[in-house]
């Protein structure tokens, strides 16, 4: 079970901000558990190319490189032809890969391509179902399933969308099955019920409105998949 907090920005200033306020918790940890500070935190990292949503996000690799030592980066691409973003990001220092498969042209060649450079997974986008996932499971080391429609931040979680979670946790028992979409203290106990395992959230986390700083809001979250 993993809380990974995730960052959906236009501007690498407001990236950065966010990815030094998550090297934060991970200092925090380490002042408790060893075990923890020899971990590096996981920052999920979206991008959209405008294309695939109306929305467009920051879309350079290369600032990225100075965190990727201590940082796991997972790249959420909500992009066309997904395939091209692997190796550019890749040598900036990601290590897993989630492509939609809404907008690629062929699912065993960004799985392959993808392997070669670390981690891989398919993303299925809040009303696609899951037999458009044409690439064994056995293949994956991931599937992100989106519990809203991909592309914009602050939207309303889709419990109905967790059916797709259920049906993935019933002919695998072992795969990594992500969430990522209004992930709160309370969506997020639905979708481990449902066999969910890693909870990407966004607003919950960075939610400038909120009184609690985002240390405590990702600690909340962490204590509710550990109940």
């Amino acid at each position: 079970m993993e809380v990974i907090p995730g960052i959906l920005e236009k501007d690498w200033s407001e990236i950065e901000r966010k990815i030094e306020i998550v090297k934060s918790f991970a200092e925090t940890a380490s002042q408790s558990s060893v075990a923890e500070a020899n971990a590096a935190p996981a920052i999920h990292i979206d991008i959209i190319d405008g294309k695939f949503a109306p929305n467009t996000t920051f879309l350079d690799p290369s600032p990225f490189a100075k965190y990727s030592k201590e940082i796991f980066f997972e790249l959420h691409m909500m992009v066309n032809n997904p395939v091209q973003y692997l190796k550019p990001f890749a040598r900036a220092g990601f290590k897993r890969f989630l492509g939609h498969i809404e907008k690629m042209s062929d699912q065993d060649e960004f799985v392959a391509k993808a392997q070669e450079l670390g981690e891989v997974g398919l993303v299925i986008d809040g009303i696609t179902p899951v037999s458009n996932i044409k690439v064994p499971y056995g293949d994956l080391d991931c599937v992100l399933i989106m519990t809203i429609k991909a592309g914009q931040s602050r939207q309303e979680f889709v419990p109905e969308y967790l059916e797709k979670v259920r049906r993935i946790r019933e002919k695998n028992k072992f795969l990594a099955i992500e969430v990522d979409g209004g992930i709160n203290d309370k969506t997020i106990i639905q979708a481990k019920e449902d066999g969910a395992t890693r909870f990407v959230s966004t607003t919950f986390i960075f939610n400038p409105l909120l009184d609690s700083s985002p240390q405590k809001q990702f600690s909340l979250l962490q204590s509710r998949i550990n109940q």
